[in-house]
């Protein structure tokens, strides 16, 4: 990092959006300062750094604030990447494109039916959840295929954007298989993304900054009292 550099991370433990940020520090190699949030009682921090939205993750970089997940990852990438820290997005401007068409994917998509799944009020809500679920994972299965030419990951030999998109997730993935007693990344529908799943979760830069699944499980159960 540049000399004289200064990073803070503004997050929530429990959520998978400052996941993805920690992630995405902790690949880069950046040393930055970490604030825990009460989202009950956010900090005089926060709502200043976050007027709009008042939410967690806010990087602050040099006293600057920049929000939103996706924003962050991209700005990291920009201000680090390729000098000395490893680039998230690629080089090229058409695979650019495509790593922010899939990374915008998972959260239109998927998310939105692991949502469905584990917080659906019925058996009818949660069961469409899971079809939701499959037929995504399974559209992920051929850009995970398109994108990685045969490698491990999206971004190829080496982890890149819409792997730490896809990889905030990576815990709650562990915690609905858990509760459904089945897998979102079946190796039998999906090995592609099996394979990743268990590729990524065994890095030691995401083992670093990966919440307990314990404590998820009571988060989960707390918010659904």
């Amino acid at each position: 990092m540049a000399g004289g550099d200064e990073l803070t991370l503004l997050g929530f433990w429990g959520s998978p959006f400052v996941l993805r940020v920690r992630l995405a520090l902790s690949f880069m190699g950046l040393s930055y300062q970490y604030l825990e949030e009460d989202l009950k009682n956010k900090s005089d921090l926060l709502l200043s750094s976050n007027p709009v939205h008042k939410k967690v993750p806010v990087l602050i970089h040099n006293g600057k604030p920049i929000c939103e997940t996706q924003i962050i990852l991209q700005y990291l990438d920009e201000v680090y990447g390729g000098n000395s820290c490893p680039s998230l997005l690629p080089a090229d401007p058409y695979d650019r494109a495509m790593a922010r068409f899939w990374a915008a994917y998972i959260d239109d998509k998927l998310l939105s039916s692991f949502l469905m799944t584990s917080t659906g009020k019925t058996d009818e809500e949660r069961a469409e959840g899971r079809r939701q679920s499959s037929a995504a994972a399974e559209v992920l299965e051929g850009a995970l295929k398109e994108c990685s030419k045969g490698r491990p990951f999206f971004g190829g030999d080496s982890v890149g954007y819409v792997d730490i998109v896809l990889g905030g997730f990576v815990p709650w993935l562990r915690l609905i298989d858990r509760s459904t007693g089945s897998k979102q990344f079946d190796a039998g529908k999906t090995p592609l993304l099996a394979s990743w799943l268990e590729h990524f979760g065994s890095l030691d830069a995401a083992k670093a900054v990966m919440p307990d699944l314990e404590r998820l499980v009571a988060l989960s159960k707390m918010n659904q009292a």
